[in-house]
């Protein structure tokens, strides 16, 4: 005879599907969110500079994967190229939703913040040369560090900050840091790759091609879609371009509509079970193995041209870069800052885009060589003018926070509608 195991025992029970529910709820909050990403960051900077820095060290350097498959990396890499393709996958999701259903389907709302993200990338490169000229030969080669905006800190930092902002605002960063992040990406490709191989390019496009025409058909089964996703990532990997790029293109992939176009797509579907899983799992484990930076030496190197040159950058050439375009196309083109946002919303995001973290990390050890003393440097001064940009938006939109709120609280309570902040 055989006997149901007991109730408390049951891997798939009633009550275990429940709680697997309500954490996902819980997972799906960005403050909840945003509050691992920057705990994951916390324990690592502390494991850094603790006893335990050796092994710390040892666990993100550790090796698995296939060979084979141009897979054998550390966990730091699997990290940043793996896990964080999971994130720029919802981002991509999410995204599309706004192109095609949101907001951003106006071209000319949408310009504003492409055109952000364009100024965000020119001017601090700008500044980091005229700081960093005098630092020597080879100095120039960092010139695209203080470039790229973190969309994982910096959404995660928007979180947990401003609960009241408007929408728009969120749209507009993710909008600006996604084009940041691939500008930043065609420039490592087109200046720090030493070797392109097209051929994984290419291929690449195939199982891409073969994803799109399943979810675009409603199909959702992972047996199929799993693997191709998986050698889409795989192959752009193999090619030398940034791995978190396959996200992006998969994210894009997935249809906002059903084929009828009267309902919704595969999208709203694959965002709400992804995102507990990049929440939860990616972006906290990927915090943990990538903001470990040694702060040992932190007055040395900010002493280095080349680390100040990556500060200015960050805290001042962002802000200036996005805050000069987005003023230059709202004035003198048809393009429309959304009716939601102020001019000192923009500011406060302004200044959030100078948190930089992967890809300025990245950057900084091909213009100088993995574990040389300038790449150390490089790193303290990521981490300095990452927090410094952070400390600077954080009681802008605090303040704005607090504007929005109130102005809800006082539309609830009373038929006037509020005036436009």
């Amino acid at each position: 005879m055989t006997h149901a195991p007991p109730r408390g025992f049951r891997l798939f029970s009633r009550g275990s599907k429940a709680e697997a529910r309500r954490i996902a709820d819980i997972l799906r909050a960005e403050t909840v969110g945003g509050g691992l990403l920057l705990g994951g960051a916390v324990l690592g900077m502390i494991a850094a500079n603790s006893p335990w820095a050796t092994a710390y060290e040892g666990l993100r350097d550790a090796r698995i994967g296939p060979q084979a498959l141009h897979l054998d990396l550390s966990l730091a890499a699997w990290a940043a190229d793996g896990l964080l393709a999971i994130f720029f996958f919802v981002a991509g999701l999410e995204l599309k939703r706004e192109f095609v259903a949101g907001d951003l389907r106006d071209p000319r709302r949408a310009a504003v913040p492409v055109a952000a993200a364009f100024g965000g990338v020119l001017v601090p490169a700008a500044v980091f040369l005229l700081a960093a000229s005098h630092a020597g030969a080879g100095a120039a080669r960092g010139w695209a560090i203080p470039t790229a905006t973190d969309i994982a800190f910096a959404l995660a930092v928007l979180a947990v900050i401003g609960r009241h902002l408007p929408a728009a605002l969120r749209t507009f960063l993710l909008t600006l840091a996604v084009v940041d992040d691939l500008l930043a990406i065609v420039v490592i490709a087109v200046f720090y790759t030493e070797r392109l191989s097209l051929v994984p390019l290419l291929a690449a496009v195939v199982p891409l091609l073969a994803f799109a025409w399943l979810v675009r058909r409603g199909v959702r089964s992972w047996w199929l879609l799993l693997p191709l996703a998986f050698a889409a990532w795989a192959l752009v990997h193999a090619s030398g371009v940034h791995a978190t790029v396959a996200g992006v293109l998969l994210g894009f992939a997935v249809p906002v509509h059903d084929r009828a176009g009267t309902g919704p797509g595969l999208a709203e579907h694959f965002e709400h079970r992804f995102r507990p899983l990049s929440a939860g799992l990616a972006v906290p484990v990927f915090a943990f193995l990538s903001a470990g930076v040694p702060l040992d030496g932190l007055g040395r190197a900010l002493a280095d041209p080349v680390a100040l040159g990556v500060v200015l950058g960050l805290v001042a050439g962002k802000p200036l870069g996005v805050m000069a375009a987005t003023w230059l196309v709202a004035r003198f083109t048809h393009a429309d800052l959304d009716e939601d946002l102020g001019w000192i919303d923009v500011l406060g995001l302004a200044a959030l885009t100078g948190v930089g973290f992967t890809v300025s990390l990245l950057i900084g050890e091909l213009a100088f060589g993995a574990g040389s003393e300038r790449d150390a440097h490089v790193k303290i001064a990521v981490l300095a003018g990452s927090l410094a940009a952070a400390a600077i938006a954080a009681p802008i939109l605090r303040l704005r926070n607090n504007v929005y709120r109130r102005i809800g609280q006082a539309a609830e309570s009373g038929p006037a509608e509020p005036a436009r902040p």
